[in-house]
């Protein structure tokens, strides 16, 4: 899967949050939404 350009329409997704509970990108339809992540955060080096 390529990576999407800045800017470009997220796939809907479903994660779960920091306490465990599923989120979906639909819960936030109509808003801005910012998707941070450390691709790195739990691997070595």
């Amino acid at each position: 899967m390529a990576l999407p350009e800045p800017g470009a329409t997220a796939p809907a997704f479903t994660l779960p949050n920091q306490d465990g509970r599923d989120v979906s990108l639909g819960d936030f339809a109509g808003r801005r939404v910012l998707l941070w992540w450390y691709p790195k955060a739990d691997t070595p080096g």
